[in-house]
């Protein structure tokens, strides 16, 4: 019978086993790559792992993640303030930041309506969403949810939300193929998405 790995080893392949985009092999290639380093470089990373759970919290306004009760963009002045962008998470902010087409505000979910996975409304930040509406100071919500089932879903579902407040419902353009994230698209697709931006 072939001897097994001791239990720390296995316990960190099972812990990283369960991020997402970590199969089981992958886990085990990193739990053996930090066995490896030394001990310096694997106390640098617990630490920014534990750093990243004490210091981050969500934005009071966006509910993006930051290190303070408002985050970097929400007290931004230069920023448009009547210009709200939905998105389902974090990420996606960093990806539309980076292609420098967006200079309003975001609000961020943090995920989408999918009653397979059991996340219904109630489980989003959409309660945050309606109550920064509600003083008139937004003109235009552009909805940037993914273009998937459940992004079309949580869309949906936004603008017969938002509607009846008189303000305007957007939604980013086609140029976002369909079953695809925002994460992942390149800065040319979301900007021409920006600019195809249509009644919603």
């Amino acid at each position: 019978m072939p001897e097994l790995p001791s239990d720390p080893i296995n316990s960190l392949i099972k812990e990283l086993s369960s991020l997402p985009g970590i199969g089981p092999k992958s886990a085990q290639r990193i739990t053996y790559y930090l066995l490896r380093t030394n001990e310096t470089q694997v106390t640098a990373l617990a630490d920014a792992l534990i750093t990243l759970k004490k210091k981050t919290k969500l934005c009071r306004i966006c509910c993006n993640v930051s290190e303070n009760d408002i985050c970097s963009i929400c007290s931004n002045p230069n920023r448009n303030p009547t210009l709200v962008l939905i998105v389902e998470q974090p990420q996606d902010i960093v990806a539309i930041e980076h292609t420098g087409a967006y200079h309003g505000r975001y609000h961020v979910l943090h995920g989408s309506i999918s009653p397979t996975e059991g996340v219904g409304e109630n489980d989003l930040r959409i309660q945050e969403l309606l109550a920064r509406l509600q003083d008139g100071a937004v003109k235009e919500v552009v909805i940037g949810t993914n273009p998937t089932r459940e992004g079309e879903t949580t869309a949906l579902y936004l603008k017969k939300l938002i509607s009846p407040l008189g303000i305007k419902v957007t939604r980013l353009a086609r140029g976002l193929p369909f079953g695809s994230e925002l994460e992942y698209a390149d800065d040319t697709t979301i900007s021409n998405a920006f600019e195809g931006r249509q009644d919603f």
